[in-house]
């Protein structure tokens, strides 16, 4: 994308107070942050849906274009990337959400696109049982599989605790944020988040100077969710941000875990309830986890496909394998997307590739090349 065409992206973004299907609307119903710019006078004209007020909202940019170039220069200036909707680097999994951030700013080092992407979330009162759930977890996990990123919101509790046995274990791992590039909250964060750039990274829908106001905290949750394959929640009171999580990783059609915990204890009441409702799946540790995940190990050596036995794939069975040799574990919906095939035929054709043993499903709706 252009440096003009992310210039009014930003713009857009700002426009719509950071209404992220409004701005997705707009920008897919005219194709770019430039387009709806170009219209905004006669926005009712290309999209006879747009309720007057909207219309009346969208004629003035001037002030919000002013911020888009002040943005532009304070990310040039600190090295950040913005990730737009679409780019190579945006994470894929974020992009098959209904709710896609049209961009995102980036500081770090991290493929958000690794191989396994997971997040670790839950209270921010995490209890010794809690910080030792995540430490054997965390632990164990990269002993038997080290592709994976780790996931979480820098918080008090559960996600720094994630973040620092990820990076302790070798783990990149990234910290979704309420606010703008410009600040690390909470402050007493800083010293990790420090090192988090250089194994991992900052990531938020949030230009500078944006404030961490309490609705942020809900909408970060939907990208910690989205850009992951699963969610693990360790600790949860009753109510929690990590209980948002895991409803919108739910939703999203993602798996969802949750250790148990003790009966009556405050912080275990969410993940067992969640447990008992089977909104998520009982895990004790990084063993169960891989198994019902279905994720490759060190341990496991999958044994390559003779293609010389299959000489008779079809065009479009070549296409799947041609995608996910490019792009291995893809979501249905995206192999329907990036090979234009519909969803009903590509199921087909998936189960006819499963028989031959050239893929295999995994958790999550997606698919694994053997070979």
């Amino acid at each position: 994308m252009t440096s003009e065409e992310i210039y009014y992206t930003i713009a857009l973004t700002r426009m719509t107070g950071f209404n992220q299907q409004m701005a997705l609307q707009l920008y897919q119903t005219l194709g770019s942050g430039k387009a709806v710019y170009d219209h905004r006078h006669d926005l009712g004209d290309v999209m006879p849906a747009a309720a007057p007020r909207l219309r009346a909202a969208m004629k003035n940019w001037d002030d919000a274009l002013h911020r888009a170039a002040a943005e532009m220069e304070f990310v040039t200036k600190n090295n950040i990337r913005i990730l737009t909707l679409g780019d190579d680097d945006y994470p894929r999994r974020l992009s098959e959400c209904p709710d896609a951030p049209l961009l995102l700013y980036y500081k770090g080092s991290a493929d958000l696109n690794q191989r396994y992407v997971l997040n670790i979330v839950g209270t921010r009162h995490c209890t010794t049982y809690g910080q030792d759930l995540i430490r054997r977890f965390i632990a164990d996990l990269r002993k038997q599989c080290p592709q994976v990123l780790v996931v979480s919101g820098l918080a008090y509790g559960v996600d720094v605790c994630a973040h620092r046995h990820a990076l302790e274990n070798g783990y990149e791992t990234v910290g979704v944020l309420a606010h703008g590039l410009d600040q690390v909250y909470p402050n007493a964060h800083r010293d990790i988040a420090r090192q988090m750039l250089t194994k991992g990274g900052l990531l938020t829908e949030y230009m500078s100077q944006t404030e961490a106001l309490p609705n942020n905290f809900r909408q970060r949750n939907r990208i910690v969710a989205g850009m992951s394959d699963a969610t693990i929640l360790v600790e949860s009171a009753y109510k929690g941000g990590g209980l948002i999580t895991c409803r919108i990783a739910q939703e999203y059609g993602r798996d969802v875990f949750a250790y148990p915990g003790a009966v009556g204890m405050p912080y275990s009441e969410g993940c067992n309830k969640l447990i008992r409702n089977s909104t998520a799946a009982l895990i004790t540790s990084a063993a169960d986890f891989l198994e019902d995940m279905g994720w490759v190990t060190q341990q496991q050596q999958p044994a390559a496909i003779e293609r010389q036995l299959f000489p008779d794939l079809t065009a479009d069975e070549q296409a799947i394998v041609g995608l996910l040799q490019q792009s291995n574990d893809l979501q249905l919906n995206l192999l329907s997307v990036k090979t234009n095939i519909p969803i009903g035929q590509l199921t087909a054709l998936l189960f006819s590739l499963e028989m031959k043993g050239v893929v295999k499903p995994l958790a999550g709706g997606a698919y694994h090349l053997l070979a």
